[in-house]
């Protein structure tokens, strides 16, 4: 039984009496907030807290579970990379399929106008380009392949001469073996690549199973995305809720029918092209005529702007090595011929699609090209073009301000300005008017 400090015994039993506060013990001191007592039994200093700090308790299932996700997250991320990886070269002869198959688009829709199913014209366009295409490599791939080898092995020689016709119509002093050693341009490192091109395209490539089962994907595929692209696009379609799926088959529409148009005649004006300027090379009788034509032939239609300053750059640089008066003929045919392409083959073949800024299809190709390197620059521009189409049927434009039109405000100020200055010349001022009439009344 506990005794109470404020009661006393007296014979047998308790009675209370008060205690005197000053007799009293000190009371123990509480210990609330930040203090905490040491070792020792003293209370520790309290730390500082801000009104405007928020403590944040971190529970462990929480914790837990956000550690969890954290690594699912990372998991998942190196999972992706290692499938890019792995399928990364199978997923790009997939992009090429792609591009064949917006290119094959324009002539397959002529075919299913003209009663053809879709898959006849397919297999009809398909087969029509591998026979153009296998009679070009069998015609002229020995005499492509050679004069690319020797094309390789002259080059030093090429880079002297072009230096020492500088710099005697100049009146420079440039070094040539400075230029082939910038850009390492090594006698044997040239005869290397010169043997291995002459060897064939196949070793360029790998072994001849590893090309004959691309160029069979590509094409399975190809024929795949172009012949069944209706089903295709309805399976996609039936993921979709109903209002997406109307702006869905839009899309598709649209991205075929401009991008596919725009691919189709960007080929046919290269082929064009390449095969007018390697005729007239061999016609001038100019070294390495038939790489310099398709060179001049693809990159005018590959790179805009300044391919096709590029496109003739390069023959007219053969030229001075040869005969320097066969630039002078280069010079008037490229310009004849660009007429030509521009006024009535461009219009002809471009009729049905679309216009891509120069500014725009310039970045797409050398965005394609550092992506996926010189075969970039075939995938860049049809992927601008489907794009470009999709933001130009859904992008909404609007009335363009006086001050952004073609005939700037100041410019209709300053007319109207000087309408008035010439009115006012015409009429007298009100204050001199005025004036003169009241001279006029104090002399009467």
């Amino acid at each position: 039984m506990s005794e109470d400090p404020d009661s006393e015994h007296h014979a047998g039993r308790w009675r209370r009496v008060r205690i005197p506060d000053t007799l009293r013990p000190p009371p123990k001191p509480q210990h609330t907030g930040g203090e905490a007592l040491s070792a020792r039994g003293k209370p520790k200093p309290q730390l500082p807290v801000s009104d405007h700090v928020q403590l944040i308790a971190l529970e462990p299932r929480l914790l837990r579970r956000a550690v969890v996700l954290l690594l699912v997250i990372l998991t998942l991320y190196q999972l992706a990379l290692w499938l890019f990886g792995a399928t990364g070269h199978f997923l790009f002869l997939i992009l090429l399929a792609w591009l064949g198959a917006i290119a094959m688009e324009p002539a397959i829709r002529w075919f299913e106008r003209r009663g053809t199913s879709r898959a006849i014209g397919t297999s009809i366009t398909m087969f029509i380009g591998v026979i153009l295409f296998g009679t070009v490599i069998v015609m002229f791939g020995g005499v492509f392949s050679a004069q690319i080898a020797q094309l390789a092995r002259s080059l030093p020689n090429i880079i002297n001469e072009v230096v020492l016709w500088v710099n005697g119509q100049f009146d420079l002093n440039i070094n040539p073996n400075e230029i082939i050693q910038q850009f390492n341009l090594d006698a044997n490192i040239i005869a290397n690549f010169a043997s291995d091109f002459a060897g064939g395209i196949v070793e360029a490539f790998g072994s001849v199973f590893a090309v004959v089962f691309d160029l069979l994907t590509v094409l399975v595929f190809s024929w795949y995305l172009a012949a069944d692209s209706p089903r295709l696009r309805r399976t996609i379609a039936s993921w979709l809720p109903p209002k997406r799926q109307r702006v869905m088959l839009k899309v598709w529409d649209i991205s075929l029918a401009k991008a596919g148009g725009f691919v189709a005649s960007k080929l046919i004006l290269a082929l064009i092209s390449a095969v007018a300027h390697a005729a007239f090379f061999w016609f001038i009788d100019l070294p390495y005529w038939l790489p310099m034509g398709v060179f001049a032939g693809f990159t005018a239609q590959l790179i805009p702007i300044i391919g096709t300053y590029l496109g003739v750059a390069a023959p007219l640089v053969i030229s001075l090595t040869d005969q320097p008066t066969d630039g002078i003929w280069i010079i008037v045919f490229a310009t004849i011929y660009q007429q030509i392409e521009n006024y009535y083959l461009t219009p002809r073949v471009s009729r049905a699609t679309m216009n891509i800024h120069p500014a725009v299809a310039l970045g797409a190709v050398f965005a394609g090209i550092a992506i996926w390197g010189p075969i970039g620059a075939l995938i860049g521009i049809p992927i601008a073009a489907a794009i470009i189409a999709v933001l130009d049927t859904y992008g909404e434009r609007y009335e363009i301000i006086a001050e952004m039109s073609e005939e700037p405000a100041s410019e209709q100020m300053d007319e109207s300005t000087a309408a008035d200055q010439d009115l006012s010349k015409q009429q007298p001022d009100q204050d001199t008017v005025t004036a003169g009439k009241s001279r006029d009344l104090g002399s009467d």
